[in-house]
């Protein structure tokens, strides 16, 4: 009814003091997104800006002024999503079950008996639906959670011409592999040493180059590895935190949970990369309250997420043919 409205100064928020907690949580989970570079205070849409220019050099043997060089300015537009999170919870529903135990007295309960770890446990789904988003967003999907923004590997292969593939069969010719099945332990280390042919030489010494991959690749990987003898490389992905080195070179190969079930391999660098968004890491702020005239406990988040990168002939792809 247009005509019933809450009573605001009945909206009392009570689940405050574990925010910090769940936005250490929340960034922590979303490992893409924490290494990402962030681009806050997205309301709709911001140009990811590029400048490029060379310098030539010329002979300096007179006087005079000569011009030579060109300077470039391109950009890349970054579209945010807005977002939300919503849930009613009746504390009622609890009197009738074991719950009872931990029920407040009376009989209007105006809150939940297990509110930090609910708000702890939605905070940890809300972070890890977005480390799939960053990578597997698609607007054209059937998957309400994929479906709110592009996320980075259909902007990629909408960039294809501009992209490093890193496998031939199928894909740009001359690339340095070529691997039609899948990724296995028999081929998962010519793989990876391809994906680091393809790299750009200009990025090669930059700190922040990274290889990402799902976490069923990794594993691979790193059985590949261990089964290559390659002990004296730390294959122990509890001890490295799913980072490992490509051995005999100085590339991080990272495992994501975004990239899991794609059989996809994306090498470029974190500062090629941008998660927009309003404010950074107000996807782990919430409020719960209650709602007087529902007679309900409510949960609400809301955020803005997208993603974009800006040098296209900086990233290497892998896709199976």
């Amino acid at each position: 009814n247009k005509d019933m409205a809450f009573n605001v100064t009945a909206l009392a928020s009570y689940t405050k003091t574990n925010e910090r907690e769940l936005l250490t949580k929340s960034l922590f989970s979303a490992k893409s997104i924490s290494l990402a570079t962030k681009m806050p205070n997205v309301k709709s849409s911001e140009q990811v800006n590029v400048m490029d220019t060379d310098a030539i050099f010329q002979a300096g043997t007179s006087c005079g002024f000569s011009a030579s060089g060109t300077t470039t300015f391109s950009n890349r537009t970054l579209t945010v999503a807005p977002i939300r999170v919503h849930e009613a919870l009746c504390p009622k529903d609890l009197e009738t079950k074991y719950l009872q135990l931990v029920m407040p007295s009376g009989s209007n309960p105006k809150t939940i008996p297990f509110e930090e770890k609910y708000t702890d446990l939605k905070a940890g789904l809300i972070a890890q639906q977005l480390e799939t988003a960053f990578w597997q967003g698609d607007t054209a999907s059937s998957d309400g959670n994929l479906a709110r923004f592009d996320g980075l590997l259909k902007l990629i292969t909408a960039a294809s011409g501009s992209v490093i593939q890193a496998n031939a069969s199928g894909f740009t010719s001359g690339a340095p592999y070529s691997v039609s099945g899948g990724i296995t332990a028999s081929n998962a280390i010519p793989i990876m040493q391809g994906v680091y042919r393809a790299i750009p030489v200009a990025i090669l010494d930059k700190e922040d180059t990274r290889v990402f991959c799902g976490m069923g690749t990794f594993r691979t990987y790193q059985m590949a590895l261990t089964n290559a003898n390659l002990f004296h490389y730390n294959t122990d992905g509890s001890n490295s935190n799913f980072e490992i080195v490509i051995p005999g070179t100085n590339i991080k190969v990272i495992g994501v949970n975004g990239l899991n079930n794609t059989n996809r391999i994306i090498a470029l660098r974190t500062s090629n990369m941008f998660f927009g968004c309003d404010v950074v890491g107000e996807e782990s702020k919430f409020e719960m309250f209650w709602a007087q005239e529902a007679m309900e406990v409510r949960y609400v988040a809301e955020f803005k997420a997208g993603v974009q990168f800006a040098f296209p002939n900086e990233i290497v792809d892998f896709r199976l043919a």
